[in-house]
């Protein structure tokens, strides 16, 4: 299961290698080749609070194979696309493949294993998610380099087909509800995670205002948030089975995982945006040179993914996402203090290092503290809300670094920073040395919010988080 997981993770990073190169081949726009990565995001996001509880009623197993045929399938045709507009439609039926799959993953882990043994597989899981977003660019950059576009996508096929045999013979069966499926909870919550998430993410593009006509970007919001207040009454109302069983937020250490998930999603997604153009347009590095220089927080997340899950099943795990949420903003800070143009590469290996080091301690132990007094009846929904949450607060990372970066641009440059915005886009050179400390700056100033984001979610965990007991 953790393959696929992978597989999917992998896939939300390693299009954005290749944005330009597909730009060129498919003779379009930015703006529509922006839009296969959008289309995927929003396809991924929007369901999952609706597939992870698909898998209680359905069977995790069954839903999570059907996602995996479908991913794999739809990785083929983005491959085979001969236009843009056929690559965003396979796009979207990947996305929700992604999402049938994603909260199976950590639902059966859930299910599978007693809370006191649970701790290895979701470290596993863990490094799981973090390792992927570093793996991503570097084998898009070697898949450009030798092979072209198409094999960012083709790459998925073989492992796919060995996903699908190993889940087929690996993966228990497990019992189902059978209870009837709340569908104006699935509408309410579709819609408004759509208008939330759409908005959130394609804001920027429109400059936080009008997208066409009378809406904008600020409606679609407040319409999105009304209907998930809608779903949130509806679920305490109705008496049926509900989509999101209120009652697994009365478990504290469920509802403070996922709050601490969000900023762990803000953080992770919205901190590459300036490194990575540090790394290139000031340091002056290639994108495959840049992803490298991530390789010692994926080597110490590894290593220490099993000890860091034997010590969540031999102790009391309380402190350990706190000590990792920490470590992480710690490496955060130190990126913002080193981002100058005269240090040595060398010591940026440092805090790649630092971040390692906490993420061993942050993801694993955070989802299994999150999960561990579940019943085992509300995997799904657990798993569809942690994960709902993560992605969410990926999105609001995403757009909130890109309008931090144009600001801390315009303080450091004036009136020019548009120019300097324009030459950046590209990222095809290092920047002339006389522009080179001022960006370095607006890019070390702009690791303070995921560093700061990241203090909040150590903070929640310190003060709510309580020591595991077994449901």
């Amino acid at each position: 299961m953790v393959l696929g997981f992978f597989m999917i993770l992998v896939d939300t990073t390693i299009v954005s290698v290749a944005n330009p190169t597909i730009m060129a081949e498919l003779e379009t726009s930015m703006t529509a080749t922006l839009w296969a990565t959008s289309a995927f995001l929003l396809a991924y996001a929007v369901p999952l609070l609706i597939t992870g509880r698909l898998g209680d009623r359905f069977g995790p197993r069954r839903l999570y194979v059907s996602g995996l045929v479908t991913f794999t399938l739809a990785s083929l045709l983005c491959g085979l696309s001969p236009n843009i507009e056929v690559l965003i439609a396979a796009r979207v039926v990947q996305g929700l493949g992604a999402s049938m799959m994603t909260p199976q993953t950590m639902a059966v882990i859930t299910r599978i294993f007693e809370p006191e043994e649970r701790g290895s597989a979701m470290a596993v899981w863990g490094v799981t998610a973090g390792v992927a977003t570093l793996f991503g660019p570097i084998l898009g950059g070697f898949l450009l380099d030798g092979l072209g576009w198409e094999w960012i996508f083709f790459i998925n096929v073989p492992v796919g087909i060995i996903a699908i045999i190993l889940a087929m013979r690996y993966i228990p069966k497990l019992s189902t509800s059978p209870h009837r499926f709340d569908w104006l909870g699935v509408a309410l919550s579709a819609v408004g995670m759509f208008l939330v998430v759409f908005a959130i993410q394609e804001g920027e593009t429109f400059n936080w205002g009008t997208i066409w006509g009378p809406i904008t970007v600020w409606l679609l919001i407040v319409v999105g948030a009304v209907f998930l207040v809608l779903f949130v009454i509806w679920q305490h109302f109705q008496r049926g089975e509900p989509l999101i069983p209120l009652r697994i937020f009365k478990d504290r250490n469920f509802s403070v995982g996922t709050v601490a998930i969000i900023t762990v999603g803000f953080s992770m997604t919205s901190q590459s945006l300036p490194l990575m153009f540090y790394l290139q347009l000031v340091q002056g590095l290639t994108p495959t040179q840049s992803a490298l220089m991530m390789a010692p927080m994926a080597i110490l997340s590894i290593a220490l993914a099993r000890p860091v899950g034997k010590l969540i099943d031999s102790s009391d795990p309380r402190r350990l996402p706190i000590i990792g949420l920490a470590t992480v903003a710690g490496s955060l800070l130190l990126y913002s203090f080193m981002a100058v143009p005269e240090i040595s590469i060398w010591w940026l290996l440092l805090p790649s290092a630092v971040s390692g080091f906490g993420q061993a301690f942050m993801w694993g132990p955070l989802a299994t503290l999150t999960t561990f007094s579940l019943e085992r009846s509300l995997a799904g929904a657990g798993s569809g809300v942690y994960n709902t949450s993560r992605q969410v607060g990926a999105v609001l990372g995403s757009s909130a670094m890109a309008a931090l970066m144009a600001t801390r641009l315009s303080a450091q440059f004036g009136e020019s920073a548009a120019d300097i915005d324009r030459y950046s886009s590209g990222a095809a050179e290092q920047l002339p040395e006389a522009l080179q400390a001022g960006f370095a700056a607006a890019m070390g100033q702009s690791f303070l919010m995921p560093a700061i984001a990241l203090g909040v979610g150590a903070i929640v965990a310190f003060l709510f988080m309580r020591r595991a007991t077994t449901p």
